[in-house]
């Protein structure tokens, strides 16, 4: 595989369901590929200091976020034998039921996918430096802790 430049992964608001499955479907007659794996990410409605959550509005260092998601994407390639990889993560608001974060993973391999797609979600939440504002029904808000 090639190394490739940051792209932007972001997309505003939810990642909706036309979007994955049209990124999806590119991968139907590539007869190389033994299983895929798909992470979605959706907006909860937890609830917090008595307040449920309605939405959470996502902000990033654009820059440096995609070039953490590049270096994730780089080092997921190198350390799994992958066919394609495919993240993206929303920028602004997001609500409740909706998917915020779409990682798609494919392989010849069954296993792989599952231990590259793990991989790559726990580095994302650890590493990308994005930002969310849960948005709770009475329209106050707070920060949101990664968990």
């Amino acid at each position: 595989m090639t190394k490739k430049k940051p792209k932007n992964v972001f997309q505003p608001g939810a990642i909706t369901s036309e979007f994955i499955g049209n990124s999806i479907y590119k991968h139907q007659t590539k007869t190389s590929i033994g299983a895929h794996n798909i992470f979605l990410g959706q907006v909860r409605a937890d609830e917090i200091d008595g307040k449920t959550v309605s939405a959470i509005e996502y902000t990033a260092y654009e820059d440096m976020a995609n070039q953490k998601f590049h270096d994730i994407r780089e080092s997921a390639f190198d350390k799994f034998d992958l066919s394609c990889m495919h993240i993206y993560h929303s920028l602004g608001t997001v609500k409740t039921g909706e998917i915020c974060l779409f990682v798609f993973v494919s392989s010849p391999k069954r296993k792989v996918v599952f231990e590259a797609l793990e991989y790559i979600v726990e580095a994302i939440k650890a590493d990308v430096p994005v930002f969310g504002k849960e948005i709770f029904e009475d329209e106050s808000h707070k920060w949101k802790v990664n968990n």
